[in-house]
């Protein structure tokens, strides 16, 4: 396993040296000439852009919460991607989803962006590169001073951009071809792709964000008390908070995941993913058939107990960072819906994202609730007054009948003991830089352009 882990941090210094060292890219743009592309790509950068375009308005949205208590970070008001370093066939994809060529390439915007999807962006304060890592670079320092500046379009029109603040956690995505990536760190989240097929609504989406700032707050002191150390702010870094799409980081992210999952192969786990995909099938066909009665809600029921099941796994089987963050998963849970109505938003969004993931089979998500967390916020919304509220967002889902059908279940209650040192030795000895999760890796490759 460490021998793999090598092999692919190599492979990502290669290609992200290459890409912010070289600048000798093609500045000729892929047309979509028709070719076969890999079907399964082009859907998750399909949900990719998706995903991308519902998150941004809420990222501005929760710009406004303005809460002096929290650590800040900069934002954007759009979100880009570019296709440069992906194989041909993979960037022909990219253009036949979501329009993405080789250069930076505007994919969501917020109500504050002078620019639009699809725009490409060719200068940024002045400076312009071949290279769209190198771009994404000068993208992120100039979000990050804070001050308006200028980006320059391949129109030829010139547009002023300015940073907003918000709390600290960005909510950032999966890349496309490993949509089942995931992290967490007190200066980002990383979510896999599924959410996209949840269709989130403005507040969903909020939630969405909320969350990812809620974690750092309630565990940003946690998780550095377990392994922080004076870092250089690494390129790799600065490409996964503007655009997790670029190749580089793209490689990263499959390199991660690979090992992830030989590492955690369970077949408990899988045969109860298989089980909770196959109850969304019969639950789906159901529901076109308006086969909704007695019968239907005890399969709604049987499926929450199986994704609470599943949420407990998936929890567990967190390494790195992402370990320490999952134990105040419960505490990002109230603190995001302390705020939403701070925002105008529904706080039992978390509640409905959740049972929209759970009766579509989408339980790769930390938006699924294990038991503890579900109970948790149930508490919290039921000194509210909002019990009620609670059990018609989940669908007549009553958290009191799961909690009594899952007694006696460990797996899906149990909570894997930990210390803060657990893993450090082993980390420190195999010398991997993704040892504590994707996100602090990335942090560790102060790879700079010398152009």
């Amino acid at each position: 396993m460490a021998r793999l882990f090598r092999s692919g941090w190599h492979r990502v210094a290669a290609v992200l040296m290459a890409a912010t060292l070289g600048g000798c890219a093609t500045t000729d743009s892929t047309v979509d000439d028709g070719r076969k592309v890999n079907e399964t790509l082009l859907n998750n950068i399909r949900r990719y852009g998706r995903i991308e375009q519902a998150v941004r308005p809420a990222i501005e949205r929760s710009a406004t919460l303005q809460d002096p208590a929290c650590d800040k970070q900069w934002e954007l008001p759009f979100s880009v991607a570019s296709s440069q370093s992906w194989d041909k066939d993979d960037r022909v994809a990219w253009k036949r989803a979501l329009g993405v060529d080789e250069r930076l390439t505007v994919v969501a915007i917020s109500a504050s962006a002078l620019v639009r999807v699809g725009d490409r962006i060719v200068g940024i304060a002045g400076r312009g590169s071949r290279s769209a890592s190198e771009m994404a670079t000068w993208l992120g320092a100039a979000r990050d001073e804070g001050q308006p500046f200028g980006v320059a379009l391949a129109d030829g029109s010139q547009v002023l951009v300015t940073p907003f603040q918000v709390c600290r956690g960005y909510a950032r995505f999966a890349p496309p071809n490993a949509p089942e990536s995931k992290d967490y760190h007190w200066l980002m989240s990383l979510h896999p792709l599924d959410v996209a097929d949840a269709e989130l609504t403005e507040d969903e989406a909020l939630w969405l964000v909320l969350w990812s700032q809620g974690l750092s707050e309630e565990g940003g002191l946690r998780m550095k008390t377990y392994h922080y150390g004076t870092k250089v702010v690494g390129a790799l870094y600065n490409i996964f908070t503007i655009a997790s799409g670029l190749h580089s980081a793209a490689l990263a992210a499959d390199t991660v995941m690979r090992a992830a999952q030989s590492a955690a192969a369970n077949v408990a786990s899988d045969l109860l993913k298989q089980q909770i995909i196959a109850q969304a099938r019969e639950l789906a066909m159901r529901r076109i058939n308006e086969s909704m009665n007695e019968s239907t809600q005890r399969l709604i029921n049987q499926q929450s107990t199986s994704a609470l099941q599943q949420a407990a796994l998936n929890r567990g089987g967190l390494s790195g960072v992402a370990r320490i963050g999952a134990t105040v998963f419960d505490r990002a849970d109230v603190w995001a819906f302390q705020r939403a109505p701070l925002l105008a938003a529904n706080p039992l969004a978390g509640f409905s994202l959740h049972q929209k993931l759970v009766e579509r089979g989408l339980i790769n998500s930390v938006f699924v609730f294990d038991l503890e967390r579900l109970e948790t916020l149930t508490r919290t919304a039921e000194a509210q007054g909002q019990g009620a509220a609670v059990v018609a967002a989940l669908n007549g889902v009553r958290p009191e009948a799961l909690a009594q059908n899952m007694a006696g279940m460990p797996l899906a209650t149990a909570r894997r003991s930990f210390r803060y040192d657990d893993g450090v030795a082993d980390a420190q000895a195999t010398g991997n830089v993704f040892a504590y999760g994707l996100i602090d890796g990335s942090l560790s490759l102060p790879l700079e352009s010398r152009r």
